[in-house]
């Protein structure tokens, strides 16, 4: 079973900042990821911000698709 935790390494340890469901003395295997690692999906801000920066799409009298035979 994976479990997400955050937690703060002080003293040689690492500390969970949130109570954790597990007995006393059970082994784990703990992944680090720094913060900036740890969400890599964009925010809804940035992915607007991405869509926002593309080239506006003109119109012209003839569609490309009219004339791809020519």
């Amino acid at each position: 079973m994976a479990t997400r935790i955050e937690a703060i390494y002080e003293h040689g340890v690492f500390r969970p900042t949130a109570p954790v469901e597990m007995a006393e003395g059970e082994r784990v295997q703990i992944v680090v990821l720094t913060p900036d690692e740890a969400d890599p999906s964009p925010s809804p801000a940035s992915i607007l911000a991405e869509i926002a920066a593309l080239p506006l799409e003109t119109v012209s009298d003839e569609s490309d698709s009219q004339n791809h035979d020519r």
